[in-house]
């Protein structure tokens, strides 16, 4: 039998989920419900690998639906996600599947939730828990979520749970579910660390890799655009105006990125709303429900507050900030080309990151397309087409234009003017300050070139105005040492994410920060209380605990005093009265030349979310203290 042949009703599944599967309108599985939903039928442990958007919710929601016993009003299946947004989604996928399924309940928990609620939940009896690591611990510690009677435990986006610091969360939990469990694990990508993972809990498990066809990877049209970060919103405005969207998703890599692009997509008449972690859950499901029947047409977004978003009218996703790693970049772009349908992927690439669009392209084994920008010229002719369509809409509803009709008339006798002139004014006041064409039609369009490119990295007049670098920390903010680094693989993002969710430290409120090989720095409101530093003490990033502890006013902490007595090959940097050739700042002992740029330290400006050189000042301070 073909999968062509292969239909929910020769699955196994259970008649009452079947026929709910119908009634939502799906015909044929996909490949990963195919290969998935017998083994998860039988209790075979599982390892599926399968990028999103190609059902994977439906391969273990319906199969562990089949098997729920539902007169056993207690914990059967727990789903282990890594955002509340995805648990939403996923819980809600178990409820439209069990519709014909008498007496089902599942409970999604999260933070953000109040406990309350969950706790009623869990009281009245559920059949499934969808939630995220943090919650799931919280309710196994305090006795409120029961596993004796866990028969399968999902990990949904493991590689997702391990980029955002979750995976030691995840091994807790493993290990204190019964014995005698089933485990199915989902992940678009297969780290070194989940592959850890699976070796350690998964007894003789079934592995799955279910590769995207060719002619499924190409529902997914992915192009790029050369810009510098003052052209991106010009570009961003043409896109939108040209193509022929639906509904578009902009990815921007900060909170207050989504707020000023929705400000300014709304003073130019884009329907708009923005989603980020400050949003509340109440005000995001709005705005999710609007996006996906239509009332918005754009969406603006950070990575987080996007994840597990899946609304099948999303046409375009524009990454307006390219992402920090590959993998996030194909979680974005997976928001598109859903059910079938074909979706463009739309990269803002700038100067310094040729890099990135060569390891996508090498990631995704596809060649990512260079996109040419409209023109002023066809961005006129577009609008002057809709504008046209727009006349010619309400010329059909002649019941609305009779008033108007009479008062144009009556203009026209008493000044002797020519209906076109008026018809002209009206235009204009219409369009108010704004035209409704672009000025010098003729202009080239907003593109960069490599020359550009180079021109800019060498730009010294606006080197001139940018923020002093590696200042100590301002009024009201002390510097933190937190113990992750480089050498972990840690991202700005991971560090700026995990204090404001884990610790609810709103984003404004965290200042610069520096990364180096061992550990990192960060700036923090000098008031913080110290319940909030022993939550981040025990926050994990990359899979190490933070440990957060504050530094001296010398700006060292105290195990940094000893490297400082360390030989000079052993600092790594060169004697020189001036400081040049600061290396390694904390080298554990190793070696280093001074040129070895890759060993300095990084710090980043949470406004521009730039890695930045540490300026060669503190080298001099180090030296200048070691001579005394």
């Amino acid at each position: 039998m073909t999968d062509q042949e292969i239909s929910f009703d020769n699955l196994g599944l259970a008649p009452e989920v079947v026929d709910a599967v119908h009634n939502l309108g799906y015909e044929t599985p996909t490949p990963i419900q195919i290969e998935a939903i017998p083994l998860v039928l039988k209790g075979t442990d599982l390892i599926a690998q399968a990028q999103t958007g190609t059902g994977k919710t439906a391969a273990f929601a319906l199969p562990l639906l089949s098997r729920i016993d539902a007169k056993l009003r207690c914990p059967q299946v727990l789903v282990l996600t890594p955002t509340r947004e995805l648990s939403i989604q996923v819980s809600e996928a178990f409820q439209s599947y069990a519709k014909k399924t008498t007496g089902f309940h599942v409970v999604p928990i999260y933070g953000g939730q109040d406990y309350r609620q969950q706790l009623r939940a869990l009281d009245r009896g559920v059949h499934v828990v969808v939630g995220t690591p943090g919650r799931v611990m919280d309710h196994i510690r305090k006795g409120t979520l029961k596993l004796e009677s866990l028969s399968c435990l999902v990990l949904d986006e493991a590689d997702e749970m391990l980029r955002m610091g979750f995976i030691d969360d995840v091994e807790w939990v493993l290990q204190q579910i019964p014995n005698e469990h089933q485990t199915v694990l989902f992940s678009a990508t297969m780290p070194s660390a989940i592959k850890k993972i699976a070796n350690t809990y998964l007894k003789t498990p079934e592995v799955l890799n279910i590769k995207v066809k060719k002619a499924e990877a190409n529902l997914i049209h992915q192009h790029y655009c050369r810009v510098t970060n003052a052209q991106k919103m010009d570009a961003l405005t043409r896109i939108l105006e040209i193509e022929e969207t639906d509904g578009s998703i902009v990815f921007v890599r900060t909170k207050t990125q989504t707020v000023e692009l929705k400000d300014k997509l709304l003073a130019r008449g884009f329907a708009v709303d923005a989603l980020n972690g400050d949003v509340a859950q109440r005000v995001r499901e709005l705005v999710v429900n609007q996006f996906r029947k239509g009332k918005l047409d754009v969406l603006i977004a950070t990575d987080v507050a996007a994840r597990g978003l899946d609304v099948p009218r999303t046409s375009h996703v524009i990454n307006y900030d390219a992402p920090y790693d590959i993998e996030s970049y194909i979680h974005r772009i997976g928001r598109t080309g859903r059910a079938g349908k074909e979706g463009d992927a739309i990269l803002f690439i700038t100067p310094r990151e040729n890099r990135l669009l060569k390891s996508i392209e090498r990631a995704t084994q596809k060649t990512v397309e260079l996109m040419k920008l409209p023109s002023n010229k066809e961005v006129n002719v577009h609008r002057i087409a809709q504008f046209k369509q727009r006349i010619t809409e309400k010329l059909s509803n002649e019941d609305d234009l009779a008033p108007y009709v009479k008062v144009i008339e009556s203009y026209q006798s008493e000044h002797d003017v020519p209906e076109v002139k008026i018809a002209a004014a009206l235009v204009s006041m219409i369009q108010g300050d704004g035209s409704l064409l672009l000025e010098n039609p003729n202009e080239k369009r907003p593109q960069v070139n490599e020359s550009d490119q180079r021109r800019s990295r060498n730009n010294k007049e606006d080197r001139k105005h940018s923020k002093p670098r590696g200042a100590m920390p301002g009024k009201g903010m002390q510097r933190f040492r937190i113990e992750v680094g480089r050498d972990h693989q840690v991202k700005p993002g991971n560090i700026v994410g995990a204090i404001a969710n884990e610790a609810g430290v709103d984003s404004e409120h965290i200042g610069e920060i520096e990364i180096y090989d061992t550990f990192s720095t960060v700036d923090l409101p000098d008031s913080m209380p110290k319940s909030i530093q022993q939550v981040l003490k025990k926050t994990r990033v990359c899979g190490k605990p933070l440990n957060l502890t504050p530094q001296s006013k010398e700006g060292f902490h105290s195990s940094d005093r000893k490297y400082q007595k360390k030989s000079k090959d052993e600092r790594g940097f060169k004697s020189s009265s001036k400081g040049k050739g600061f290396g390694k700042r904390y080298s554990e002992g190793k070696s280093h030349s001074h040129q070895d740029k890759r060993n300095k330290p990084e710090s980043f400006d949470k406004k521009t979310l730039s890695l930045k050189r540490k300026p060669k000042k503190d080298s001099k301070r180090i030296k200048d203290k070691d001579s005394k």
